[in-house]
């Protein structure tokens, strides 16, 4: 039974409480996402949490319209600098102008608002506000939500789905779904100048931001329920047939929403952390599963870099696209429904994709020579390698919630900084939760592979540490950030020892809590801990993240490694023709 309490409820019931010293009633509602012991810890990096911004956030969705309206007030005390200008990022415009800002006030004055750029809101101040003081911005938002891309329950058709790429689905609407990132404009980080830091470029993650406190409250109508990052104060009826959730969460880089019609729940307790998987009526056997995996990922990571500090833990199934299996929030994280029904079907991850005939011949084809067909080769398994993704996936965003979560770096800029070592983290998980053979092979499944399938397909290596622009697809970024720039940390790992490398970690992960990092800031971390090694660490990073010396360390792509042992001699001109239909050129 949903929890029906109203907020004026809650802050009675803290009044009465012990209070933390100077904190306002709406601050101590946002401390009850934390852990006790972490407010002490946050205090010590941040200062006074009662001075990081606070947004108060107020929501209406119309799932039938794919409307959203409503209000959101930004409360920020002003620090370092006399702030003339404050900005507000919302990531859904672009592709569109999808949200609109409008009756924006500073301080209860009506102010003009500015739009520099698509995804970008300026909004001036005057007069300026001096370090010390409190500024109040509050605005109107309007959003219209796109519906989803087609094919995103099939995994391979979530990655060819017609449509604009760039938000892997992260802002659309489906039948019973609605994914609101972004919707809630946030104030971005600021460089030396005091100008924001770029936006999403359509590759890679959409933004990141300070740590802060927020207190939402979304409203729905009947029978629809919103999950989004944060404590669940609980969800209270309305007059008018709605519904409103509210949530308080404090600590965060961003405040996902997602409404959902029909879902359901199963949740577990991890070293006092509630986490809940959430998840279609057909899902339901993998959605246990899912929370399964993300408890052991909890518990595996915690016990090597800390505990996190959340009291509440989400994983939402979403109809993701445009290739991606996750995405990523402070104390929630989203998989992919496409990743859901590969494992219940391993046919339908073709499912929808142009060419699928095509492919089904091809596959004939290689069967009928005794090479991989649907029941040899790569293909043998399938449901036990899309199980396996689905447990690193998970791992993958749970690791997520360390690297750019707690240490912040930013995602646009130097998108390798945080990828390149959660994808590593999540190789470290799967040695710790199954051994090291295990890791060895889902290292060359997951990460050599992705090179390999790449440069076959006629892609060029190049730099890792490069802004997402620079990038000139999602196939490419994928292949040199996830699949060849994680490696160079198994290179440290050698060299450094594995007691070394472990204890660095842990420290890398204490000395930037709640901070930003610089590209370099784990691999100096280890050579603080390895003082011999680290003019050879310095070498390791410039050789894997900023050269391009793929194929020789990693190894010559080979089409007979990837299609299960078949030479690519043995082809016939049709079969080969059908292959490169399908994955493009190959390149020998």
């Amino acid at each position: 039974m949903a929890r029906a309490l109203r907020w004026s409820t809650l802050l009675s019931l803290l009044l009465a409480a012990p209070a933390l010293a100077g904190s306002s009633p709406e601050v101590q509602l946002c401390l009850q996402h934390l852990k006790p012991a972490e407010r002490e810890r946050a205090v010590k990096q941040l200062g006074p949490l009662e001075e990081l911004p606070l947004y108060r956030i107020q929501l209406d969705a119309d799932p039938a319209k794919r409307e959203v309206k409503g209000k959101v007030q930004v409360e920020l005390t002003v620090k370092g600098r006399t702030r003339s200008e404050l900005f507000l990022r919302v990531t859904p415009n672009a592709s569109g102008r999808r949200v609109t800002l409008s009756e924006a006030r500073f301080n209860g004055q009506p102010v003009a608002l500015e739009r520099p750029e698509p995804t970008l809101v300026r909004i001036p101040l005057e007069p300026p506000a001096e370090p010390g003081t409190v500024v109040r911005i509050e605005v109107a938002l309007q959003a219209t939500v796109p519906p989803g891309k087609k094919n995103a329950g099939s995994l391979l058709g979530a990655i060819g789905a017609s449509g604009p790429a760039g938000d892997y689905g992260s802002f659309a609407a489906s039948a019973d779904f609605l994914s609101l990132v972004g919707v809630v404009p946030m104030m971005p980080p600021l460089n030396e100048d005091g100008q924001p830091w770029e936006g999403p470029s359509g590759i890679g993650d959409l933004a990141l931001y300070e740590p802060s406190n927020v207190l939402g409250s979304i409203g729905v109508p009947s029978g629809w329920e919103v999950h989004a990052t944060g404590e669940a104060l609980g969800e209270l009826p309305g007059k008018d047939g709605r519904s409103r959730f509210s949530f308080a969460a404090s600590l965060v880089r961003d405040f996902p929403v997602f409404v959902s019609r029909g879902y359901q729940k199963a949740s577990t307790t991890v070293n006092g952390v509630t986490v809940e998987s959430v998840f279609t009526a057909q899902d339901a056997a993998v959605g246990k599963r899912v929370l399964k995996y993300t408890a052991s990922a909890l518990s595996e990571f915690e016990r090597r870099l800390g505990p996190l500090p959340y009291r509440s833990f989400r994983v939402v199934e979403a109809p993701l696209s445009d290739g991606a299996g996750g995405m990523e929030f402070q104390g929630l994280i989203t998989v992919g429904s496409s990743l859901y029904r590969g494992v219940t079907d391993p046919n339908s991850i073709l499912a929808g994709v142009q060419g699928f005939e095509m492919f089904q011949d091809m596959l004939k084809g290689l069967s009928a020579m005794g090479g991989a067909g649907m029941d040899g080769g790569p293909f043998a398994n399938l449901a036990k390698t899309l199980e396996r993704t689905v447990e690193f996936t998970v791992a993958h965003e749970v690791g997520h919630q360390y690297f750019a979560g707690l240490v912040g770096s930013d995602p646009i800029q130097d998108p390798v900084a945080d990828e390149a070592l959660t994808q590593y983290a999540a190789v470290l998980y799967y040695e710790w939760a199954h051994g090291k053979p295990a890791a060895a092979a889902l290292k060359a499944e997951a990460l050599v592979s992705a090179y390999h399938l790449y440069r076959m397909s006629g892609g060029e290596d190049g730099p890792a540490h490069r802004p997402t622009e620079q990038f000139s697809s999602s196939m490419e970024y994928g292949a040199i950030v996830y699949g060849k720039a994680p490696l160079m940390f198994d290179e440290a790992r050698k060299l450094v020892g594995e007691e070394v490398f472990q204890r660095a970690l842990r420290t890398y992960v204490d000395t930037y809590r709640y901070k930003w990092a610089r590209v370099d800031g784990f691999t100096r971390e280890l050579g603080k801990a390895a003082p011999a090694h680290a003019r050879e660490l310095a070498r390791l990073q410039e050789r894997w993240w900023e050269q391009t010396h793929g194929d020789e360390d990693l190894g010559k792509p080979s089409l007979g490694a990837l299609m299960g042992g078949v030479d690519a001699a043995q082809l016939d001109k049709e079969t080969l023709k059908l292959l490169e239909d399908f994955l493009g050129p190959l390149s020998p």
